[in-house]
């Protein structure tokens, strides 16, 4: 079992929902980028998704694309996210951590050796945005193989087969980003989640996280109570981006402590 997979079941065990905050690796400073990890991990993060710097993050709306520039301008590439893990590993050796990212910095650093030493670094899963299921078999048989979990995006656009389709590959947990578009666009309608929510769990075994558009504690809830789990990007990446070096861990943990403290106060679901 997957350090993903064992997060999970302890929470539904509890009848508590998964935290799971996205911060870009070497962003706002490179220095920074372990220490917050941390914090979050203390303040109640389950799970960590790190992005993987590119200069083309296609998905990604205009605070997450500020957050790849930057570390693209530090010189932060594959192999410091990986080193980062590895110092995060040194401190936290229970917080699963998933890279998410593009294709095309695992293909230039080459996928067996990423595979390898994602592995060794003590990632538990990835996330490559632009890996549609049906082009990805090999690469997430590989990554199974060494029981990291291949991360998955379903949409408010996906059809029956597509969903089908993952839920046959995917492994951790599926990735139900909530609204058309970029990450950080538009409204979030908690109806329509709670309406899709279903439709995902007749094909997909594995919990469902729902992102795009949870900005506080009020959203966070009414994700939480149709889903297993919340991401949060967009929000934190705009709080930390204007903070100064010494309060970047201290200003992303106070947030995750207070989505933290919201989904706690929700009913036990056992």
């Amino acid at each position: 079992m997957s350090r993903i997979q064992a997060t999970f079941a302890q929470l539904a065990s509890e009848g508590r929902k998964a935290l799971i905050p996205f911060v870009h690796a070497g962003d706002p400073y490179p220095e920074t980028t372990v220490e917050l990890m941390l914090a979050m991990a203390a303040a109640g993060a389950d799970v960590i998704e790190l992005g993987v710097p590119f200069s083309d993050p296609m998905a990604d709306g205009p605070v997450i694309q500020r957050a790849a520039e930057r570390a693209l301008t530090h010189g932060i590439g594959l192999t410091h996210v990986l080193a980062y893990v590895r110092a995060f590993r040194d401190k936290n050796a229970s917080t699963p951590v998933v890279l998410m990212g593009y294709a095309n910095p695992i293909e230039h650093y080459g996928i067996e050796r990423f595979v390898k030493d994602a592995k060794a670094a003590g990632v538990d899963g990835v996330l490559v945005v632009d890996y549609p299921p049906e082009e990805c078999e090999a690469f997430a048989q590989q990554l199974r193989a060494v029981e990291l979990d291949p991360i998955f995006l379903l949409a408010p656009t996906s059809s029956e087969e597509r969903m089908a389709r993952i839920g046959k590959v995917a492994s951790g947990y599926v990735y139900y980003v909530s609204l058309k578009g970029v990450t950080g666009a538009g409204h979030l309608d908690t109806d329509a989640v709670a309406q899709v929510i279903p439709r995902i769990r007749k094909h997909v075994s594995v919990p469902v996280g729902v992102g795009f558009g949870i900005r506080d504690a009020a959203t966070a809830q009414a994700v939480a109570r149709v889903s297993d789990a919340v991401v949060i990007g967009s929000r934190l990446v705009q709080l930390l981006e204007v903070e100064t070096r010494d309060n970047v861990a201290a200003k992303g943990a106070e947030f995750i402590r207070e989505i933290r403290v919201a989904l706690d106060a929700l009913p036990r679901q056992t």
